[in-house]
């Protein structure tokens, strides 16, 4: 099946049908809404079963397979978000904090993007390397954190400099640098933004639930397995109406972040995604595990990404990095980039 058909098949899957039917009610303004209790569930669910499947398939294959996937995938999102940077501050001329932040955006994983792909492989008859939700895990804070300690890092120089001048030319006005730096975690240690990224709930979740899967094992799953696997894809259409509905209404703010970051919102998924299919073919993942490796560098984080950078980096726009992710990146890779990077991942494992 060619990249074509796969995306018209893909199109036609509940998962994606009840995407965009969240989209459609927005458009047309109906009052279709998730209560709020459900919305606030769905996320610590689907986390929860994903670890504790992530955490049953570590038990069986053991953390010895997962350490050189793992360490790939760390040096790849670090060097993504030094990238993303680059290209955000140099070509597309945003300041420092807007370009640190939308980097780690895209340098983070998106864990609904991640269960949309479970969902997608299960529909195609294939399974993926259990252990990927450990590095999914593992991923979800190390671009922020490298983000806010370049962020912190920039200021700092930014008010010495100031300083400097000022000592020359004492006319000189320093507020506003002071603002910046007072604005910043700039005065929070390393590991205090750490421990702040790490102990967020979504983290503490999934590990817990790696974990927990891994003592239980398969059988200690049996008892709770028609909640976690059975209700596994009815929970994710539910959850993709609520963030239709949300991609529905940042529609309108497309157009005011420019036709630099949508480019960047589509071309940078692409090229990472395709990268993590490459390099995970080659670390010898299967068909399924490659295209969930690609996903994890494809996908941009639209859930943590605003708790963690709105006191983190205040002075980013929250409009930039929820709407390119949310808006534009997510429905693009799970109805284009996920059959993209199925198809490479089938040619070169048939290579």
């Amino acid at each position: 099946m060619g990249i074509i058909e796969l995306i018209q098949s893909n199109l036609l899957t509940p998962v994606v049908l009840f995407f965009i039917l969240g989209i459609v009610a927005a458009r047309i303004k109906s009052d279709l809404k998730i209560p709020e209790a459900i919305s606030e569930f769905l996320p610590i669910y689907l986390l929860a079963a994903i670890g504790l499947h992530g955490g049953m398939e570590m038990r069986t294959t053991g953390f010895a397979n997962m350490l050189i996937p793992l360490l790939a995938a760390i040096a790849l999102s670090l060097l993504m978000t030094l990238n993303h940077y680059q290209i955000l501050r140099r070509l597309g001329k945003f300041n420092i904090f807007d370009s640190y932040a939308l980097a780690s955006t895209y340098g983070a994983v998106g864990a609904v993007t991640f269960s949309v792909g479970l969902s997608f492989l299960k529909n195609q008859g294939v399974t993926s390397e259990g252990f990927l939700t450990a590095i999914l895990a593992v991923l979800e804070p190390i671009s922020f954190v490298l983000a806010i300690f370049l962020t912190n890092m920039a200021v700092s120089k930014m008010v010495q400099k100031k300083r400097q001048t000022l000592q020359k030319d004492p006319q000189n006005d320093l507020s506003t640098y002071a603002e910046l730096e007072s604005g910043t975690s700039h005065n929070k240690s390393f590991y205090h933004v750490l421990r702040e990224s790490i102990t967020g709930k979504a983290i503490v979740i999934l590990l817990g639930s790696i974990i927990i899967g891994y003592l239980v094992g398969k059988e200690g799953f049996l008892p709770i397995k028609l909640l976690f696997e059975d209700l596994f894809a009815g929970a994710i259409v539910i959850f993709l109406i609520e963030m239709g509905i949300i991609a529905g209404r940042r529609l309108d703010d497309i157009k005011n972040v420019g036709p630099f970051l949508v480019g960047f919102s589509i071309v940078i998924p692409t090229v990472n995604g395709i990268i993590g299919v490459a390099v995970s073919t080659f670390l010898g993942l299967s068909v399924g595990g490659a295209v969930m490796f690609g996903l994890l560098l494809a996908s941009a984080s639209f859930i943590a990404a605003p708790a963690v950078l709105r006191t983190a980096i205040p002075q980013a726009k929250p409009s930039l990095y929820i709407t390119s992710a949310l808006g534009i990146t997510f429905p693009y890779n799970i109805i284009v980039m996920l059959p993209i990077m199925f198809t490479i991942s089938s040619y070169l494992h048939n290579l």
